[in-house]
This record gives structure tokens, sequence and C-alpha cells, in this order.
């Protein structure tokens, strides 16, 4: 059947997207991947681009480790000895002792009983929240949460919210008092890193707050911390959020292994009867695939890294990067949001300006990512940058010479 009428709607939906300024458009094509060498971190080869070489500045592989040849070659063998694909869902065809291993290693990386692997953490938060939100539920989130947040408690349906400011904990602990006696529990949840601006929430006040609201909510407050960005780059061991705010561990953890850790996949670490709930009652846990044999093996090889004798190393190196990166971009007077991640957005404040700053940028052979309306909010443009430990002292002198050249170049 002809789909001619939908088309022209779906068509103008488009245009109007490009109009606006708010499209994504084309996703560049990578053909090659050119491995560090000759003391020069990775190059990526472009389609369209011929033998043009980028140097990638908008990836999450913070610790440098999807192209670590220890943890390609743990995938590899492991894919053949149990194959490309898990073949089905894990109740119904079992899961692979790889899963099972990672689950335990996540949960004492963060001293937790418990841990769960899901197919990303978009569907581990999206489970997590919708499983965890009932019609006695008040959920509260931080209003630079990611998509993931905002669209779980979407479905979720509770019976209240508050969105309070960005990092606003007066603000929170007003609305765990203003709605005693409204719900039966309450739900904080947040990013432990915001992922637009590479800033952190408080997960140590967070967690004060909770405390001390708790004993008005029968189901307690619930404090959920979606630490994606986090874990592996962040805090002085790598684990996070909590470890970099000395905070008392959250309720409900939920971390990624396809950032920090360079695989694929999401995770949730908890209490052992919360995961029991959720593994009953996830539908992205229960319905989908879970990561493969080989990813698995994969991420518990990045596991064994970073917290094997060279992992202080790695993470040392991702801040002096990081560091050098932030003081070169201030000499040069741009406006950043400083921190110890790294993220490290430049503040543009005008979409035009970013669109030609990234085209500046392409054309010298550097990939990085402009970020507007509605991804940010309107004033809050911006251009990030994500450095990774593979990255080298001069890979991060040539991006700051192109920045300079283009910014120049009006």
């Amino acid at each position: 059947m002809p789909m001619d009428r939908l088309v022209t709607v779906v068509e103008g939906l488009v245009a109007g997207l490009e109009q606006q300024g708010t499209a994504k458009g084309a996703e560049v094509v990578v053909r090659e991947v050119i491995p560090p060498q000759g003391g020069q971190g990775p190059r990526f080869l472009l389609e369209g681009q011929g033998d043009k070489p980028f140097i990638r500045m908008n990836a999450n592989s913070y610790l440098g480790l999807s192209l670590h040849p220890e943890v390609i070659e743990a995938e590899e063998v492991t894919a053949r000895a149990m194959g490309a694909g898990p073949g089905a869902v894990r109740f119904i065809a079992g899961t692979h002792s790889q899963h099972t291993a990672l689950e335990r290693a996540l949960a004492a990386f963060h001293g937790r009983e418990e841990g769960m692997i899901f197919s990303s953490a978009y569907a581990a938060v999206v489970s997590a929240l919708v499983s965890l939100t009932d019609k006695t539920t008040f959920v509260l989130s931080d209003e630079l949460n990611h998509n993931c947040i905002i669209n779980a408690i979407r479905m979720s349906r509770p019976a209240g919210k508050a969105i309070y400011p960005h990092l606003d904990m007066d603000a929170l602990d007003r609305a765990l008092e203003a709605n005693k006696g409204k719900a039966r529990r309450a739900i904080v949840v947040t990013d432990g890193i915001f992922s637009m601006r590479g800033d952190h929430a408080p997960v140590d006040e967070i967690m004060e707050i909770a405390q001390r609201h708790d004993d008005a909510y029968p189901e307690n407050v619930v404090v959920l911390v979606d630490d994606s960005h986090g874990v592996g780059a962040f805090g002085p061991t790598g684990r996070g959020t909590e470890e970099y705010t000395e905070s008392a561990p959250c309720d409900i953890l939920v971390g990624t292994l396809g950032k920090a850790f360079g695989v694929n996949g999401g995770y949730v670490v908890s209490s052992s009867p919360v995961i029991r709930f959720l593994r009953e009652s996830s539908p992205l846990y229960i319905y989908s695939n879970p990561i493969t044999a080989g990813e698995a093996a994969a991420a518990m090889k990045s596991l064994e890294i970073l917290t094997g004798p060279g992992g202080a190393a790695r993470l040392r190196r991702l801040r002096n990067l990081t560091k050098r990166f932030e003081a070169g971009l201030l000499e040069r007077g741009f406006e950043i949001i400083p921190g110890d991640h790294p993220i490290v957005p430049i503040m543009v404040r005008d979409t035009a300006e970013t669109r030609r700053l990234v085209a500046a940028l392409f054309d010298a052979g550097v990939l990085a990512t402009g970020l507007a309306f509605p991804v940010v909010p309107r004033g809050d443009e911006s251009i990030r940058f994500q450095i990774n430990a593979d990255h080298t002292e001069a890979g991060i002198d040539y991006v700051l010479s192109a920045l300079s050249a283009a910014s120049t170049a009006r």
C-alpha cells in the first residue's frame, strides 16, 4: 500500500526541523580506523573525505579502551568460542557465563550486592525507573537530566513529579518537604555527570537530603543516579561521581559499558532484592537480547585494565590531557565550564557561530559536536569536546590551534 500522504507529512516535518536549525543532519561514516602509532593517537578516515585523517574529539571512549589490543582480543576469542550473538533473550535461551561473571564484577566494583546488564544504559534507566514507579510514587528530577530519564518519567506515569532547577539542592529539599503525605514512595533521579556540560551532581548532598526526608515516605526516598559518563572517567579510581563527591552509595546506580569501558551495553547495580525485582519486571531486559558474550568478555577486560596496575596511570593521563585542553582554551579566550571531567564544552551561545566553528574544525580534520536548541537551552549553544586517554599532547595542541584559526577567520 502506498504511503504517499504520510511521506508528504514526514517530509514537511523534517523540512521544518531544517528551517528551525534543529535537524541533526547527515551522519559522518567512518570507513577505517588508524590505530595509535608513531606517538600519534588514533585517526579516522571518513567516507567521501579520501585519505584525510581526522582526530575524533566527540567520542565517549574516555579511557581509550575501544582500540586496546587486549580488549579486542577478549571479544574475538570469546566470539569464536561462544558465537557472534546470544540467539535469544536470557529467560528463553539462558545466559552465558560471561554475562554472569561481568554482573558479579560490576557489583563488586561498585560495592553493591548484585548487578544486571542491559543492551544499553538507556534501556537500563528506562527499565529501572518505569519498573519502580507506580501510582503512589513521586519523582524528582534535575531539569538537565538526560533524555532517557525524561522519557522514562513520561512512560512511568507517576502520581506527581517535580523538575528542580539544575543542581538546586534547596529546591529539591523543598519539593520533598512539600509532598510529604502525598505519595508512598519518592524517587530522586539525576545524572551523575551531565553529558552536555561535564558538570556533576552533588550526590553526597542528594543522599543527605533524601535521608532527611526518608521517614516521611512509607516506601522510602530512593535515589537513582545515572552515572554513565562518570563511571570509568571520574573519581580517583574511576568509580564515578559517588567516589568523587565521597557520597554514601546511592540506592540504584546505572552505568554503561559503552563509554569509558569502550564496548557496548549498560547495567544496574543495587541490593539483591531490587535486582531480582528488576529481572522479573523490566521489559527491556526480559524481552531484549543481551549484549553478546564477546562484548561481555571485552567489558570484563576493560574493567580489569581499569582496576589493574595501569588503571591509575591511565586516569592520571586522562586528567592531565583534560587540564591541558582547558588551560589552552582559557588562554585563547574561550568560555568553558571548568571541571575535572573530560567533557569540555566551549560556550558559543549562538547557533550560527556554533555551526561555523564546527564546520571549520571539520575542514581542519577535527571531529567535534555542536550543540544547539533543543539539545541544550537557547543561549547555551556550545561545542562539546571529549578528551580520551589515547589522545596525545600533540593532538590536543593541534585542536587548540585549529580552534584559534577558526575563531579568527570570521
